[in-house]
């Protein structure tokens, strides 16, 4: 697989001279939903011989229009530059959602690509799109204004999930829950978290469960708790673990960011710096404040045991009930 090609913005692209298949949109998550997009355009683009990419915004438009209530995302910049990377695309473009951007209208939309993207043969939109100042654009707009600019417009119907449509506020709504099965589910990878094994204060040491730590604040934070997860990095073989996720209230008086805690189930040589990936799997339980130290080793035993249930449960060769 070829590496992704990154651009910010439409005025900083360049391409080599193929036709260019452009899906579009926030991809807030790259859900299952985002992914039927993405991959109507790769397919085509393998077909035809082109290049395949993504057209997305930040911020997201709303912290623009509203920034004292803005969207949470579901995920940070490089967090969807990984998963949209894993897609099998040629090239990414990320634009910023500036008042110059906002204010192109409907209509100087189209030209605004031919402009920018002179070998843009097609482009892939979800059918709810919008678009251009006022999003006055939609789909039927985008294809009355394609022709003239020699492209062809190919809007993909929303997928659903148990009867009802895939979209970034149900997802949204599952994460703020800690309904991870679903939330999982609906966005066709597992949630995750990574980044280098910061230094804690070594209780989980004291208590006979020693913890690798990450300091994890995305946009929309998914609620705190204990989740059983697996732990990826470099050189290792996926390790089964349970993690903490929260303001740690029975150790903590006054925390104000949350962290994450993982204790793995089995032997590992992670330590502090290292570069790790958690994959959050299992809610397990809502975080809590205990009355002493040996109230939480307990839980924590608890826990433990819990989530060895669930990996086992899930293990290859087992038929899970909740994963």
């Amino acid at each position: 697989m070829t590496a992704l090609l990154q651009f910010a913005g439409l005025e900083n692209t360049a391409l080599p001279p193929r036709p260019l298949h452009l899906a579009i949109g926030m991809f807030d998550g790259v859900h299952l939903g985002h992914q039927s997009v993405i991959e109507s355009a790769i397919h085509s683009a393998r077909r035809s011989g082109g290049l395949a990419g993504v057209l997305t915004f930040w911020p997201h438009p709303s912290a623009f229009f509203r920034p004292d209530h803005p969207t949470p995302q579901i995920l940070a910049p490089e967090m969807k530059r990984r998963v949209l990377g894993g897609l099998g695309l040629d090239f990414l473009i990320e634009q910023p959602f500036t008042r110059e951007f906002a204010a192109v209208e409907a209509a100087e939309f189209v030209p605004l690509l031919r402009h920018r993207l002179p070998q843009l043969a097609a482009v892939y939109v979800g059918d709810n799109w919008r678009f251009g100042r006022g999003r006055v654009g939609d789909v039927a707009f985008l294809v009355n204004a394609a022709p003239a600019a020699g492209l062809a417009v190919f809007s993909i119907p929303r997928l659903s999930h148990n009867g009802a449509p895939i979209s970034s506020s149900r997802i949204r709504d599952l994460l703020a829950t800690g309904a991870m099965a679903e939330a999982n589910a609906l966005l066709g990878y597992s949630y995750f978290a990574e980044g280098r094994v910061q230094p804690g204060r070594r209780l989980g040491r004291t208590i006979g469960f020693p913890t690798l730590n990450l300091a994890w604040e995305p946009p929309l934070r998914p609620r705190y708790g204990v989740y059983a997860v697996e732990v990826l990095a470099a050189g290792q073989p996926p390790a089964p673990g349970v993690a903490n996720y929260g303001l740690r209230p029975t150790v903590e008086t006054a925390a104000v960011s949350p962290l994450l805690e993982v204790h793995l189930l089995e032997p590992t040589r992670l330590d502090q710096g290292d570069q790790m990936t958690v994959h959050w799997l299992h809610f397990l339980r809502p975080e809590a404040k205990f009355g002493s130290l040996e109230e939480l080793r307990r839980q924590i035993a608890r826990d433990r045991d819990n989530a060895l249930s669930f990996h086992r449960k899930t293990a290859p060769g087992n038929s899970p009930n909740d994963a």
